[in-house]
């Protein structure tokens, strides 16, 4: 029996060039810290914390964990800087330019799963915080109260593709692993929700995107080769997760 959703966000419930705008992000995230630190101090410092979230292992929030790593040699400075990010996503992260499209059918999904007794979760790698989250989530024509957890970098202690993820959300959300289904197309991160116990769907409204660049599998996930990820249980596009969760509920 489903009692719950997990979405991802980036290319699941909006669809953008998530290079492009890693690219732009950067740019404009180093120019806000100039003052503070070199541009390319900065980013080797930013890349280098955000890719070392998969050795968290639980312990600490991804928060604190990054921040750890970022200003490892610098803890006087640690509150600044935090407050900057803060800052930063408050107050410039919704500039950055980007162009979005929503996958076919997205505001029926949604209107027709107001009807059913399901949580919903948005499952995006913890990267990010909150304030980012809510803005992109708006970016899909979505309010961030229509969901029951938002995963974010303050709340999480583990990034995908690591199954504690998964058993963090289920745990925060009380529903066992074997009634919650992930919904992504990644087939990484999102399809990783399997060895947790989840069911998985695959999204594939945002067609191919190449995961080895600048994107999630390269931002929050080990360097080394993942394992192979069982095959979902569902694919196809974003509006047909309906009948997929009917299935289920039989």
């Amino acid at each position: 029996m489903i009692k719950a959703l997990l979405f991802d966000l980036d290319n699941t419930l909006v669809i953008f060039d998530e290079v492009r705008f890693l690219q732009n992000y950067f740019k404009r995230i180093a120019k806000a810290f100039a003052d503070l630190i070199s541009a390319d101090i900065f980013l080797e410092r930013l890349i280098n914390a955000t890719m070392d979230l998969h050795r968290n292992n639980g312990t600490r929030t991804n928060a604190n964990y990054f921040m750890d790593v970022f200003a490892a040699d610098q803890k006087l400075h640690r509150e600044t800087y935090w407050q900057r990010f803060m800052q930063f996503y408050e107050t410039e992260y919704d500039q950055i330019k980007v162009d979005i499209t929503l996958p076919n059918g997205l505001e029926d999904v949604f209107a027709q799963l107001k009807g059913l007794p399901l949580k919903k979760v948005i499952a995006t790698n913890p990267i990010f915080p909150e304030t980012a989250l809510k803005k992109r989530i708006h970016w899909a024509g979505l309010s961030a109260e229509t969901f029951d957890l938002i995963t974010h970098i303050e709340n999480m202690s583990y990034v995908k593709p690591d199954p504690g993820y998964y058993h963090q959300i289920c745990d925060l959300i009380d529903e066992s692993p074997e009634n919650c289904i992930m919904v992504g197309n990644d087939p990484v991160n999102d399809m990783a929700a399997a060895f947790a116990g989840l069911k998985t769907y695959l999204t594939n409204d945002a067609g191919e995107v190449d995961y080895t660049s600048l994107t999630s599998f390269a931002i929050g996930a080990p360097k080394e080769s993942p394992p192979d990820i069982p095959a979902p249980d569902f694919k196809g596009p974003l509006r047909n997760i309906l009948a997929a969760i009917e299935s289920l509920r039989q």
